[in-house]
């Protein structure tokens, strides 16, 4: 009997291919970055080695039996928990942030690995038959589930991964269909906070947009004061968040919102960052041929910076194809999650796709000036094993479930 057997029938190859290409990319930029660097010379080898790790990650999770995602939900949260405790009692400070377990030259990091557990477990709250997320009470464990792992991280502190969960709950909410005046109720206390760090005026105009949205829902006087007190509430408290962050974080914010404030200090990467990108001109200096690159303007430029390499040596034209290639795979993963009639699963891939925008979007933000820098990776690009690993752990579960997909259409 002969067997038609198609490889796009079971094996996403452009997914595949989009992401060998963006860490292919990477490799090249992180040899580059630390190419006249004595100290980082080994980061190209040992990133080489993680791609090779992520491989064997990949193809392990692609051949797993799709319901294991489910059956893992609760206890890879819950193992997740139990690691960002841990970290804040024995694990390794470096650069102020204490998120790291230190096994000699191996580094091992939390709350990249939490992002698997957090994703599976609202995954699994939000798919349940009997939540009804217009109901306070889900609304309220969902936000638990999320912001539990948050307030951990926090305490490290590390705002940028921060940040990623915060997007991460919002897309998964308004993926299950929360809504309008539900995702009012949960954006507008982080917009009034936000606003409040720019100034009075500021913090007054989005007090009033909020009322303007409250009078637009028309909902009875009583929930709308209280909506409105919880606004007031968060501006206020932002001031005391604020005051608790470390001196270096409260700095680029407030480099954000004049970058010139401090040339020389906490606007210095920012500033650096946009003369990289601007140089590198439509075609690029050349491989190894960019001068913030190779005299090393930026410090640690193979990491949150690494765009700016790009920028630099292979210009507008390469900086745009890496662009299209996270294009690609978003509207890929999108695709396959619309495709599903699993709820889970599709969640759980809309979990992934936030993960990986939100750093693209703040990454590549704060590389030219329009975000503050809050240090983020670039997914497949950036040097880290920890993030290289998780974020290949997730691209093999998209893969598994477009291997499975006839299954759950």
């Amino acid at each position: 009997m002969r067997i038609d057997y198609k490889l796009e029938d079971k094996f996403d190859l452009g997914l595949f291919l989009s992401f060998l290409i963006l860490f292919c990319i990477g490799l090249a930029a992180i040899y580059s970055a630390t190419y006249n660097n004595v100290v980082a010379a080994g980061n190209f080898h040992r990133q080489l080695y993680w791609g090779l790790a992520s491989l064997l990650v990949f193809f392990v999770i692609y051949y797993l039996p799709t319901t294991t995602f489910r059956m893992i939900s609760i206890p890879s949260y819950m193992i997740s928990l139990f690691f960002l405790l841990a970290v804040l009692v024995i694990g390794r400070r470096i650069m102020g942030h204490k998120s790291w377990f230190g096994f000699g030259s191996f580094g091992f990091q939390p709350s990249e690995f939490a992002k698997i557990g957090t994703i599976l477990c609202l995954a699994w709250f939000l798919s349940k038959k009997n939540v009804d997320i217009e109901t306070f009470k889900d609304i309220i464990i969902t936000l638990g589930i999320g912001l539990l792992p948050v307030g951990l991280i926090f305490l490290e502190p590390d705002m940028g991964t921060t940040f990623v969960y915060l997007g991460l709950i919002l897309v998964m909410l308004f993926w299950k269909g929360i809504s309008l005046f539900g995702l009012f109720i949960v954006l507008s206390p982080a917009i009034v906070a936000l606003s409040s760090l720019f100034g009075t005026v500021y913090f007054i105009v989005a007090l009033f947009l909020v009322i303007v949205g409250l009078v637009f829902f028309r909902k009875d006087l009583f929930f709308s004061g209280s909506i409105l007190a919880l606004n007031l509430g968060a501006g206020f408290f932002t001031e005391i968040v604020f005051n608790a962050l470390g001196s270096h974080q409260q700095k680029r914010i407030l480099t954000f919102i004049d970058p010139n404030s401090d040339p020389l200090g906490s606007g210095y990467n920012a500033i650096q960052a946009k003369v990289a990108i601007g140089s590198g001109g439509f075609f690029g200096k050349g491989f190894l041929a960019g001068n913030q690159t190779q005299l090393q303007f930026i410090p640690e430029q193979w990491t949150d910076f690494i765009y700016c390499v790009i920028g630099e040596e292979l210009g507008f034209i390469g900086s745009i194809f890496v662009l299209i290639l996270f294009l690609y795979m978003f509207l890929r993963i999108i695709k396959i999650a619309s495709s599903t009639k699993d709820e889970f699963i599709s969640l759980t891939l809309i979990g992934i796709f936030s993960v990986y925008f939100i750093h693209l979007f703040i990454n590549v933000g704060m590389v030219i000036g329009l975000i503050p820098v809050i240090g983020i990776p670039l997914p497949f690009v950036s040097y880290g094993g920890s993030s290289l690993v998780v974020n290949v752990f997730m691209l093999g579960i998209v893969a598994n479930v477009y291997r499975t997909r006839k299954n759950y259409t």
